[in-house]
């Protein structure tokens, strides 16, 4: 059995918005939600380090444009079992 192709972020990225842009559409937007459910793998290894979830909103608002509170991130991440249940 040969190994799955896997891509690094910033290449789905790349293709996406190449895609998104011959076809006319303008970039995707995430409900903040969504957002927490997409980053709730690094959320559970930043809070086994001991981050809070204030130091994770700070984090992500000082390396992009998202504002999120920590109440945001309590309400909205995904547990483990809920994250993978696509088979992953």
């Amino acid at each position: 059995m040969s190994e799955p192709q896997v891509y690094p972020l910033e290449e789905v990225l790349k293709a996406q918005k190449a895609l998104r842009s011959a076809a006319g559409l303008g970039p995707e937007l995430f409900p903040i939600q969504a957002f927490v459910g997409m980053i709730s793998d690094e959320i559970e290894s930043l809070r086994k380090q001991g981050k809070t979830d204030t130091e994770i909103a700070a984090m992500i608002k000082r390396n992009s444009a998202i504002q999120i509170t920590p109440e945001q991130i309590a309400e909205s991440v995904v547990s483990p079992g809920q994250r993978h249940q696509d088979g992953e």
